[in-house]
């Protein structure tokens, strides 16, 4: 298992809104070299944004990024994808015209065979026979969608994976089979997963929880120290989504 470290450091992010810049991050310091990291905190206290900047998508108008000690602040998307970033929206990119089998050979890097599309499928929940030559398309659920997506950035085995809310527009019995892929994910991967959630069975199998708020990280460590302040020990029994 290769554990590879992304460093954050006085990353600041600021938006224009209604002619007035808005603070979205303040000054986050922060090191991750675990192997999954999960981000969690109300909404609007600027997870998503903390994502899209590791990734690229967005620039930080302060502060610096490293991968494995290289400055990749003034990367592209691409250039960080091509250096093992991977990123997954919170609603999955349809490709109308481009098979399953053809674009988890496009993550591969080559032209997979039929076994190992296969293979790839079955790691996510998936009966190959059934999905292999399907459209990347609006006949897809968000669930398919979803573990789909994720073979892809497992077939990239890229050094940082991030998810952006992956549970969000899928039923309930998607989002356990989406638990369990990320569980055989966490044991096979060769790399970092970074994912953003407000789920408590998220949370539950990650090495480390980051909690934010306001633009800040509030606080940093094992589920065992975390957890019970997000769920309020004493407190009425509330579930981890009503407590966000």
């Amino acid at each position: 298992m290769v554990i590879n470290m992304l460093e954050l450091k006085g990353i600041c992010f600021s938006a224009e809104d209604e002619s007035r810049e808005v603070e979205i991050l303040n000054d986050i310091n922060l090191t991750i070299d675990d192997r999954f990291v999960a981000v969690t905190g109300p909404n609007g206290s600027g997870k998503s944004t903390l994502a899209k900047i590791i990734a690229g998508i967005l620039t930080p108008t302060a502060g610096q990024i490293f991968l494995d000690g290289v400055d990749i602040t003034d990367k592209s998307i691409t250039e960080r994808a091509n250096m093992g970033i991977s990123f997954a929206f919170q609603q999955p990119v349809r490709f109308k015209g481009i098979t399953v089998r053809e674009l988890l050979s496009i993550a591969s890097g080559r032209e997979a065979s039929v076994t190992e599309i296969c293979d790839m499928l079955s790691e996510v929940g998936l009966c190959a026979r059934d999905y292999v030559n399907r459209e990347v398309n609006a006949s897809l659920s968000g669930g398919e969608l979803k573990r789909i997506e994720i073979a892809m950035i497992m077939a990239r085995g890229t050094k940082v994976s991030i998810f952006d809310e992956p549970e969000a527009g899928i039923d309930l019995w998607s989002f356990q089979n989406l638990i369990r892929v990320f569980e055989k994910m966490y044991e096979e991967i060769n790399g970092s997963i970074l994912i953003i959630s407000h789920q408590e069975r998220i949370l539950n199998i990650a090495d480390k929880i980051i909690l934010m708020a306001d633009g800040q990280i509030k606080k940093v460590g094992s589920k065992e120290e975390v957890m019970p302040e997000l769920l309020g020990c004493g407190q009425p029994c509330k579930t981890l989504a009503d407590k966000l």
